[in-house]
């Protein structure tokens, strides 16, 4: 959520600023603004609303002088989106400027404290506290300022900070929010993310909790909360940049939708070997597998559908018991988690806070964790005992698909290597599941073929005030990702419900011409599922199946259908999630929507 950017070094910093804060857009912001020392003070530059504006205002950063600076995308939390409220925040004299992306739970004592000190705020942001911070605690030495700073705020932070006092250095800090160091030849950075740097260098340190990093044109020195220097290895990006770029689709969520073949195979191709599941990141022993007594996934949003489907094919596979958690609510349950409890957590960034919050108190209370990530160093995959990265490479679309396929792959693996371990699937088994792994891409590369049919469907329906997703098993945990997938880009309404269900209540949200989009993926409930249809047919509702390619009979009761090939049942949400985004995509397409900035959403969530 936001996005920051800093730079030091011989450029002018203005329009570099200006691109990497466009490289990050694909965060969430609702305004932008940059701080440039200019040799004699700082100059500020905010407004609200898309980059452009601000772009447009300072001449894609040509009118600003100066070599050191500081750019941030704001998503409001505190305050309403406004000039004002944008950062960065000054100080009372004008002498600091703040980035900060995460919130500081303590700012209105702080606040209080300070307006009583003789303090005069101009914003609604808890940022402003720390500007302001800065200017009363300042001493001549901008460490030992932000050391007592830090020693006041509480909650989550990154934190960038310049001084026309120093103007040869910029200082940054990270506690429960991401940021990176950028290393180059002359000059060095700051980013929330690595796209915003990737033009420029390809090398960087991933700050940790608590790191304080103080930069200069030719210096990099990383420091802990006494003071004392951190040691820091390099880490080397080796994937290109053009990943990161559109490459010549209309959108990146399409481009990311057409990766999925490739993301798959590069998740679970060096996992697989003579047949056999290889997870080398697993370091659980004989004695740990025998002592699990369930497994509890802790995720939000499409994460935790994920989760859901884990739910279904780790009980099938590994035959233990599994909960499903939404993060954000695990910790105020009193949860029963004890040594032998082993937690699942998944995330694409890393980074999520409820996600992160959930991990830390599943680990107080004696639980092993393995997450699945995709951000290599990321604090989730810090703070976990295992990690297993689905290697998807930068997403940049808010809505996720590549990274969801891929979160789905590595819990494949998983319940595969659980299977085998704890001996509850035969030799026979596992070799249909992992043949039918390995020719997953190429079953998605099959789909994409047929999008245009998709493209059709949705030309007939993306007018729908509403539309329902339902189904049973596997395919009840794929309606919720459908669902979620249309609403958050189309701003349709549109709800999933377990077929089962219907008849409790939920069916009399069904009128004539309601849209009911029905998943028939698994054998066994296809009959089960076919009455459904029929139920919501009878109150006038039009129908848009999607089976296999084994169930025609479909055609009977449906208005309209989408095969997927055939597979094995529980490989089948891989499948099955495909058309479903393309749907979304190409409904939200048809209606005009900024299909890769929706409103009011941010890629990575870093606060509660």
């Amino acid at each position: 959520m936001c996005g920051i950017v800093g730079y030091i070094g011989y450029e002018q910093a203005a329009p570099l600023l200006l691109k990497g804060l466009e490289k990050l857009e694909y965060r969430g912001y609702d305004s932008a603004g940059i701080a440039v020392y200019d040799g004699s003070g700082l100059e500020i530059y905010k407004s609200k609303g898309r980059l452009k504006i601000l772009s447009d205002m300072i001449e894609g950063g040509a009118k600003v002088k100066g070599t050191v600076g500081i750019g941030h995308t704001r998503w409001a939390t505190h305050g309403e989106p406004s000039d004002i409220n944008s950062h960065p925040q000054v100080s009372d004299s004008g002498r600091f400027a703040v980035v900060h992306n995460g919130i500081i739970e303590n700012y209105m004592s702080l606040k209080e404290y300070l307006i009583n000190h003789g303090v005069e705020f101009v914003s609604e942001t808890d940022t402003e506290v720390i500007a302001q911070l800065f200017e009363y605690y300042y001493d001549g030495d901008m460490l030992d300022t932000m050391l007592k700073v830090l020693a006041k705020v509480e909650g989550s932070y990154a934190i960038g900070v310049i001084s026309q006092e120093h103007p040869d250095e910029l200082l940054a800090v990270r506690k429960d929010s991401p940021l990176i160091v950028g290393i180059g030849e002359g000059e060095n950075f700051i980013a929330s993310d690595i796209p915003a740097i990737l033009s420029h260098t390809r090398d960087i340190y991933r700050l940790e909790d608590n790191e304080i990093v103080a930069l200069k044109a030719d210096s990099i020195t990383v420091y802990n909360m006494e003071k004392e220097v951190v040691s820091k290895t390099p880490f080397h990006v080796d994937w290109d940049v053009s990943s990161a770029e559109k490459g010549g689709y209309e959108h990146f969520m399409f481009k990311e939708i057409m990766e999925q073949p490739e993301a798959i195979r590069k998740t679970i191709s060096p996992r697989l070997k003579n047949g056999k599941i290889v997870l080398d990141d697993v370091s659980l022993s004989k004695e740990d597998l025998e002592k699990i007594s369930k497994i509890v996934v802790l995720a939000c949003g499409s994460a935790y559908h994920v989760g859901m489907n884990a739910k279904y094919i780790l009980e099938k596979i590994a035959r233990i018991p599994v909960e499903v958690d939404l993060a954000s609510e695990f910790r105020y349950r009193d949860p029963i988690i004890d040594e032998s409890v082993l937690v699942l957590v998944i995330s694409q960034s890393g980074e999520t806070a409820d996600t992160l919050a959930a991990l830390r108190e599943a680990k107080r209370l004696g639980a092993r964790v393995i997450s699945i990530v995709n951000v290599v160093g990321s604090s989730i995959a810090n703070d976990s005992d295992d990690v297993l990265y689905t290697w998807a490479g930068p997403e940049i679309a808010v809505a996720t698909t590549k990274a969801y396929s891929t979160q789905l792959a590595v819990v494949y693996l998983l319940a595969l290597y659980l299977g085998e371990k704890r001996n509850t699937i035969t030799t026979e088994q596992l070799e249909r599941y992992v043949k039918g792994l390995e020719n997953l891409p190429n079953q998605i590369q099959e789909i994409l073929e047929h999008q245009e049919t998709i493209q059709y469907l949705a030309s007939q329906y993306f007018n729908s005030r509403d539309i329902f997703f339902i189904g049973r098993n596997l395919d009840y945990s794929m309606s919720l990702e459908g669902s979620l997938k249309l609403k958050e880009i189309s701003y349709i309404h549109s709800e999933a419900y377990a077929a089962g269900e219907l008849k409790h209540g939920t069916i009399s949200l069904i009128e004539d011409g309601t849209l009911v989009v029905s998943l028939a993926t698994q054998d066994m409930l296809f009959d089960k599922m076919m009455s459904n249809v029929k139920e919501v047919k009878a109150r006038g509702a039009v129908v848009l199946g999607l089976t296999t390619e084994k169930h025609k009979e479909i055609e009977k009761t449906a208005d309209h259908v989408f095969y997927i090939p055939s597979t094995e049942d529980i490989l089948l949400p891989s499948l099955a999630v495909v058309p479903l985004q393309l749907f979304a995509y190409y409904v939200a397409s048809m209606k005009g929507c900024d299909i890769d900035k929706p409103r009011n959403l941010a890629k990575s969530v870093t606060v509660e």
